[in-house]
């Protein structure tokens, strides 16, 4: 069992940065596939971005490669998400999740078993 809890959202303009937090509880976390979702009002989940329980794979949806990057740090149970150069169609709640396949760089929500509460990121233009 892997509880998760996001943080770090907030306003920002089109153009800034957002450093997103996710923390950890559980022992197990350091062995999971870690990912980042975001949901739009009125709009499916989408998919942004996973890392290997090692934190030397990562993968990322098109629309936020070379803008946002993935990151972990298994000592402190916290996955991070770095967001650069916000647009204002990166305006979503977005979601912390876990699979506990040690790399699983899955873009369906499906394939993950636990998921944080959502933290909202609102871009501003």
């Amino acid at each position: 069992q892997v509880q998760l809890a996001e943080s770090g959202g907030g306003l920002v303009q089109a153009g800034g940065s957002l450093r997103l937090s996710c923390a950890a509880s559980g022992r197990t976390f350091s062995s999971y596939t870690m990912a980042w979702f975001r949901q739009a009002p009125g709009k499916e989940r989408e998919f942004v971005a996973t890392i290997s329980a090692s934190g030397g794979r990562t993968s990322y949806a098109d629309s936020v490669k070379g803008r946002f990057t993935i990151s972990r740090d298994n000592a402190k149970y916290t996955v991070y998400l770095q967001m650069n150069s916000l647009k204002a169609e990166d305006t979503a709640v977005y979601y912390c999740a876990a699979n506990p396949n040690r790399y699983y760089p899955s873009s369906s929500a499906t394939s993950y078993n636990y998921w944080g509460q959502g933290t909202q990121v609102s871009v501003s233009t």
